[in-house]
């Protein structure tokens, strides 16, 4: 009997996965549903015998199981998209059952926490700060000096809380990691808690990954007995984009408002119900088994770049030709992301834009494609590698338009705890309404006010407009609780400096 592998992620199934699936077994095939590879552009993706079809509908099942098909494209391990990554936190993806604690030993799941708990927790944190692991959630802090931190906090009682609210544009990581391997992630966050001293773990996810939370609360069940008698239990976020954050996190899985929290104190000496607590997102809890296994520590450090060590899982979309997940070593440059590996555009034309880190992130114009791939690197460039999305823009793009989207979505999603946010994001929107405008028969705020001087009716230039936006975005960058406000403004200036013609 023949045997079929098709992915049950959420990509793959909005793509018509389920569908295939059911004509292969109606075929009399025998079908296993896996983790996904990553290929996004090609699913639903097959594979039989190691050879990859994609993308595939129902009505190719047939063609494909009498040797006709014109969808073959080799064996998918060796296809330029897969064998030019370096996989660690998805050396799994394709090749696994999600749910099979079995499919998991067998790949060596669980030898990192077996070996974590042969250690004293101090000789574990040593590990992991000598590793050079910084979290994946988007500050880049070290893991190691965060950990440190919460084991040697006062408390009665410590906790782990993954960050897995996956709010970014671009980004899927998170949710590929936890439809397709989500014992690693538990394995992960009961190191953690082995090292912090810690018994009790939240992962707290966002509504909008349904298909996350059914594998997470089905694996953390079968888990259960492995990582005893630390538990774990998922907490559902209710779509507030400021619950990234890890204090607003905090606050909605205590049952409150959504809302930052001043620091300090910081999260590691009282974060959840007033606790010492270990935040870190699924990308970095994710790191830490293969960093615990022996050798694991050392090898993760000989990969990257000067500060940023390790492997990056970056995720290309967008308006790109082979969208998908492409994990791989720091210091990789935009120009291989969007060109060698991506394949350019998906509408063909030329590249116009990059963001990267989300709808924070600077948008990066392709002069300045060289940059490596690394915290300080893009720190130095006034840009964000955050969470490592990539989205694409074609020569089509309003970037005039892109930046006023930056502010209006900063004032739809601010918690309204600070006014550089709350009010700031607001007026960003209509100043960029107002400069776009100038020239136009547009009113401007200013002549609607009484008449009480000459000077008073006078509307502001459009450089005095100009000067006004920039000044109101240091004051964001600078004066905001969180990096909502702090990094919205990032993609304005970056769009105001590349392409000042969109703003006209």
């Amino acid at each position: 009997m023949t045997r079929v592998r098709i992915s049950d992620d959420a990509v793959a199934v909005a793509c018509g996965a389920d569908e295939v699936s059911s004509a292969f077994a109606a075929a009399g095939a025998s079908v296993e549903r896996v983790s996904s590879w990553g290929m996004h552009w090609l699913e639903p993706l097959v594979e039989i015998d190691g050879i990859g079809f994609g993308p595939v509908s129902a009505a190719d099942v047939g063609a494909i199981l009498a040797g006709s098909c014109d969808k073959r494209i080799g064996l998918i391990a060796e296809h330029s998209f897969i064998a030019r990554q370096q996989r660690l936190t998805f050396a799994r993806a394709g090749k696994t059952r999600p749910l099979s604690l079995d499919d998991y030993a067998a790949t060596g799941g669980w030898a990192g926490l077996t070996r974590a708990r042969s250690l004293a927790p101090q000789a574990l944190i040593d590990e992991v700060t000598g590793s050079g692991l910084r979290g994946r959630g988007g500050a880049g802090f070290p893991a190691g000096i965060k950990w440190q931190t919460v084991a040697n906090a006062a408390g009665a009682r410590k906790y782990v809380v993954c960050n897995a609210d996956e709010g970014d544009s671009g980004t899927f990581a998170d949710r590929m990691l936890m439809e397709g391997d989500p014992f690693q992630l538990i394995e992960g966050m009961a190191i953690a808690a082995h090292a912090v001293g810690a018994d009790r773990g939240y992962i707290y996810v966002r509504s909008e990954y349904p298909h996350a939370i059914a594998k997470l609360t089905a694996a953390i069940k079968l888990a259960a007995p492995r990582i005893a008698p630390f538990g774990i239990e998922v907490r559902v976020g209710a779509g507030a984009y400021v619950c990234g954050e890890e204090t607003s996190m905090l606050n909605s899985i205590e049952g409150k408002r959504g809302e930052v929290r001043a620091k300090p104190p910081l999260p590691a000496l009282e974060g959840l119900f007033g606790c010492p607590t270990v935040v870190n997102n699924v990308l970095t809890f994710a790191a830490i088994p293969h960093i615990l296994i022996e050798g694991g520590a050392a090898l993760y450090d000989s990969h990257g770049v000067a500060r940023s060590k390790g492997t990056m899982p970056i995720q290309l979309a967008g308006n790109i030709k082979h969208g998908g997940l492409y994990e791989t070593a720091f210091g990789i440059t935009l120009n291989e992301l969007v060109h060698d590996i991506g394949g350019g555009t998906a509408s063909g034309r030329p590249v116009k834009a990059v963001q990267v880190g989300g709808p924070l992130g600077a948008y990066i114009h392709p002069d300045r494609f060289d940059i490596p791939f690394d915290y300080e690197a893009y720190t130095v460039a006034d840009a964000l590698i955050g969470h490592g999305g990539i989205v694409v823009f074609d020569d089509t793009a309003d970037m005039g338009h892109m930046a006023r989207f930056a502010m209006q979505f900063c004032a739809a999603e601010s918690c309204g705890k600070c006014t550089p946010c709350r009010i700031g994001s607001v007026r960003g929107v209509e100043l960029i309404d107002r400069i776009r405008g100038q020239g136009s028969a547009a009113p401007d705020a200013v002549s609607r006010l009484p008449q009480m001087h000459n000077a008073a009716k006078q509307a502001p230039t459009r450089e005095a407009n100009l000067q006004l936006l920039e000044d109101l975005c240091e004051t964001m960058k600078g004066a905001s609780l969180c990096a909502l406000g702090g990094f919205t403004p990032y993609p304005v200036l970056s769009a105001l400096k590349h392409w000042p013609e969109d703003f006209s």
